[in-house]
């Protein structure tokens, strides 16, 4: 799964990477966050259904499908995650995947490794380039019926892992090429669903190292949590 992601670029590198009409668009949720966790507001870039321009918008990290009776349903980490395997298979996915496809900007994720039997050690995975991606998302709307108001969330997709996310995990999210973007992003619900996008992305490009334990508490969030950290003699 994953759980866990971070993004430090700003709004003129989200704008300039995306290409996401004007800066006075982005949501104050893009702003740089070191340890975004489940269930927290995040940006993610959908088409507008008005323009079909892209638009940045802030969602709630965990679909809430619009078939939900509660919110309550849906509070732990179920739907943070969808897996690539089932997306046309399961009735919570796919509508989503077939309409309401996203991009969700990172600069890298985590994961953890079990060293023994009470010590976890997380890792980053980024690109080796220090740009930042895209991790490739579905999104749904939910009306409350108690209170009328709309809430859109999103989940990332998964899959298996390439040679180096394996040496930590045995998922992976899926990144998106760049020239992949429109492909992924079209709102027509016509056609078949881009799912030949959802694989494994090339580990040749990608870097990973060791970070920081204090990442494992969400009130921990700044830049050095996801710096080269050293660790126990069992790190890669």
């Amino acid at each position: 799964m994953c759980g866990r992601y971070v993004r430090r670029s700003d709004k003129q590198k989200l704008g300039d990477t995306f290409r996401v009409g004007k800066l006075t668009d982005i949501p104050l949720e893009a702003a740089p966050d070191y340890n975004i966790a489940p269930t927290t507001r995040q940006p993610v870039i959908r088409n507008s259904r008005d323009t079909g321009e892209r638009e940045m918008v802030a969602m709630r990290w965990g679909m809430v499908p619009h078939f939900a009776k509660s919110l309550a349903d849906f509070k732990g980490f179920s739907t943070i995650n969808a897996q690539a395997e089932t997306l046309m298979s399961k009735a919570v996915w796919r509508v989503p995947l077939q309409r309401r496809r996203c991009l969700v900007p990172a600069d890298g994720f985590y994961e953890w490794r079990k060293l023994d039997a009470k010590t976890k050690q997380p890792y980053a995975f980024m690109m080796k380039s220090g740009e930042p991606f895209a991790l490739a998302g579905v999104w749904d709307g939910w009306k409350d019926p108690a209170t009328e108001e709309w809430l859109q969330s999103f989940a990332i997709i998964t899959t298996t892992p390439n040679e180096l996310t394996a040496t930590v995990h045995d998922r992976m999210p899926v990144i998106l090429k760049r020239s992949d973007y429109d492909r992924w992003l079209r709102r027509e619900g016509s056609e078949r669903p881009p799912v030949d996008l959802l694989r494994p992305y090339d580990a040749d490009e990608m870097t990973v190292h060791t970070v920081d334990p204090r990442v494992g508490n969400v009130r921990n969030n700044e830049p050095g949590l996801c710096t080269p950290w050293e660790c126990s003699p069992n790190s890669l």
